[in-house]
């Protein structure tokens, strides 16, 4: 797993439009708003997911402010998922801050 910032993550998006983006925010906090193509899964389903994660792609994990990212991103590579994974630091609160000032901030 590595952490990325925001500025990089939304390059890499830019340079892989299939790069997978999996927030791990709940329900409520997706909906404030969310990374464009982003797929939901919130953290207490991520158990129950892990075999949908390919080997093959590479995800980035976002969170609020990039902590239960980390941890779903490591539990990942402890359950033996081979992809590249990468937090992105700071989460949607960063996001925010340094790419699209439209995703609204809360506490």
């Amino acid at each position: 797993m590595q952490e990325k910032s925001a500025k990089e993550v939304n390059e890499m998006i830019k340079a892989n439009p299939i790069l997978k983006i999996v927030d791990v925010r709940e329900q409520w906090e997706y909906d404030k708003g969310h990374i464009e193509n982003s797929t939901h899964i919130p953290m207490g389903q991520i158990p129950s997911s892990v075999e949908s994660f390919s080997d093959t792609n590479e995800y980035v994990i976002v969170c609020h402010h990039g902590i239960r990212s980390r941890t779903v991103a490591l539990y990942l590579e402890q359950k033996g998922v081979k992809a590249n994974l990468y937090n992105l630091s700071g989460g949607m609160e960063q996001w925010s801050d340094d790419v699209d000032s439209s995703i609204e901030k809360y506490k």
